[in-house]
């Protein structure tokens, strides 16, 4: 007994060490967990392409893992540096043009006042609103920055993902303290929510954006395509969503005067646009995964806390992870008490 206490006790020691360093390790390493977290979405994205290219087409393990890395960078992360640009210059051209944007504010504010009798704008709230726009752009380049860095560090580890594919799964599989069955439902899972969350999230967003192009387009708003890609963006934000974009917008032209075409934007909205999320998101669930609404309002609010805008997709991500994790947890070791339970019980 008193060896078997002993063996206890180093196990219990040693694993307060490997915690301890390990918490130590992650503290440090931090800043770079979005991009761990990138590189481990675009593996299990790519993960299939590169062992039919490795070990059916007879392709070496760089020039294989460089295809799938450089065609990934094309689809996915082009157009989102694209949206970033053009952000960009708009939030540029705000802020190099804020005196003409808070006196149009102003008018519309008079506008709604007079139809109203309501003053949404006084001069605290107009004030506030000129100094945000002024640390709005340092704000924005400083995200646009991290997000950069956290792209090149994705991809550095993506490299040695995808050329030693097999070996780290090899060595995952035998170091992972679970049962066989849960380590494979582990890969399983990971694997459903990555196509929940990194791709589901985004596409539906991208859908919703269409879908309300095509009304900016009938009600000829200004400049519709950046509208558009506004909208997508807003789209993955939970409970707003694209409302942050139309209704404003909505509100916008009837107190310029377009009032069928702001009524025709709300209304659009509202119906169109807002049926549409429940609609695909519901046709996309069975082929990609259905992602819990309470999972994705509460994944964003912490992820865009820890990772800033990269957040909105790998929030959900890991809030999913953790509840993967409680359930596997529970299946390892509650359900071997209850089996020892049952078959004590005469």
């Amino acid at each position: 007994m008193s060896y078997l206490d002993n063996a206890r006790l180093k196990q219990i020691f040693f694993l307060l060490i490997i915690i301890l360093w390990g918490v130590l390790l992650f503290s440090e390493l931090y800043g770079l967990f979005p991009g761990l977290l990138g590189a481990l979405s675009l593996y299990i994205l790519s993960r299939k392409w590169m062992l039919l290219l490795v070990e059916q087409r007879k392709w070496r393990k760089s020039l294989a893992a460089a295809l799938l890395m450089v065609l990934s960078f094309i689809i996915i992360l082009l157009p989102f540096g694209l949206l970033i640009n053009m952000l960009t210059t708009k939030v540029s051209y705000a802020i190099s043009h804020s005196s003409e944007l808070v006196q149009g504010i102003e008018t519309v504010n008079k506008r709604l006042q007079d139809a109203t009798g309501f003053n949404l704008l006084t001069e605290a709230r107009l004030q506030k609103f000129q100094e945000s726009l002024g640390s709005f752009l340092p704000m924005f380049l400083g995200a646009t920055f991290n997000t950069v860095t956290a792209i090149a560090i994705m991809y550095f580890v993506l490299y040695f993902m995808l050329v030693y594919a097999r070996e780290m799964e090899d060595g995952l599989y035998e170091y992972i303290p679970l049962k066989d069955e849960n380590v494979i439902r582990l890969g399983m899972e990971l694997k459903t929510m990555i196509f929940a969350n990194a791709v589901g999230i985004p596409l539906i967003a991208i859908i919703q954006g269409i879908v309300a192009l095509i009304g900016y387009f009938i009600f000829k708003v200004p400049q519709p395509v950046f509208w558009f890609v506004v909208t997508s963006f807003t789209a993955m934000l939970p409970i707003i969503g694209a409302a942050a974009v139309y209704v404003p917008m909505g509100i916008f032209l009837i107190a310029d005067g377009h009032t069928w075409q702001g009524l025709g934007v709300l209304i659009y909205g509202f119906v169109v646009v807002g049926a549409s999320d429940n609609i695909f998101r519901f046709l996309l669930a069975k082929k990609i995964g259905d992602v819990h609404p309470l999972i994705t309002v509460f994944g964003v609010i912490v992820g865009v806390n820890l990772f800033g805008f990269i957040g909105l997709i790998f929030g959900p991500l890991l809030i999913s992870m953790f509840i993967l994790l409680i359930q596997i947890y529970s299946n390892e070791f509650l359900v071997k008490k209850r089996e020892v339970k049952v078959i004590k019980t005469p």
